[in-house]
């Protein structure tokens, strides 16, 4: 299982444990939760319905659940996804298999094992459309003034420092539509003068359970 391990979060969906990292990929108080609240509702549904077609880039694509998410929300709304993922250190398809967020979102798991394929370009549904890349974001090139959301979903400044700085935000901050929303769970001093710096305007908003405030920021 790539070195994680399984963990059940409190509201029932599994989150993997990265002992090379030292952190869980999603919040133990609930991985769908947590993920519906910030990335899905604060992220994503603003711009449901604006616009033919939106342009997603995912800093952290991880467990796939984000994607998930995002694709059901799009199938349900007849939303067109473009999703672009940025992943330096994938799941394997073995590992994908053990997770249960097909079942509590009551969808086929071959649609969420679609996300872990090895192909870089999947048509996941007439909807939705994922290009995946295993790149680090230090190393990865950005088309300029593209995507409407970012999901900023990386491991924690304490763990990975080196995401969490006014250059790499720079880097997101150009490759965003002006008017382009960017959620991330973090709200620490460092972030939001990184983010700030690069930028962007900021708004703390509620958190999920087990996190007090979480931000958004607008290009």
């Amino acid at each position: 299982m790539d070195g994680n391990k399984l963990t059940v979060t409190e509201d029932g969906s599994h989150t993997l444990y990265s002992p090379e990292v030292g952190e869980h990929y999603h919040s133990t108080f609930g991985a769908i939760q947590e993920s519906e609240h910030i990335f899905i509702r604060a992220g994503l549904n603003p711009f449901i319905g604006q616009q033919e077609i939106v342009n997603i880039f995912e800093m952290g694509f991880g467990t796939g659940l984000n994607a998930l998410l995002t694709c059901l929300r799009a199938e349900k709304a007849g939303q067109k996804i473009n999703y672009y993922g940025l992943e330096a250190s994938p799941i394997s398809m073995k590992t994908a298999k053990t997770l249960n967020y097909h079942e509590l979102l009551n969808t086929d798991q071959n649609l969420f094992l679609r996300f872990h394929q090895p192909d870089n370009s999947i048509q996941i549904s007439d909807r939705f459309f994922l290009e995946k890349k295993t790149n680090t974001m230090e190393q990865v090139i950005l088309p300029d003034d593209h995507f409407d959301i970012v999901y900023f979903d990386a491991f924690s400044p304490e763990a990975q420092p080196e995401l969490w700085t006014p250059e790499i935000f720079e880097k997101i901050f150009r490759a965003m539509k002006t008017g382009g929303i960017l959620t991330t769970y973090s709200c620490k001093g460092i972030v939001k003068r990184a983010m700030k710096s690069a930028g962007f305007s900021l708004e703390k908003l509620p958190g999920p359970p087990g996190k007090r405030e979480f931000l958004r920021a607008t290009k």
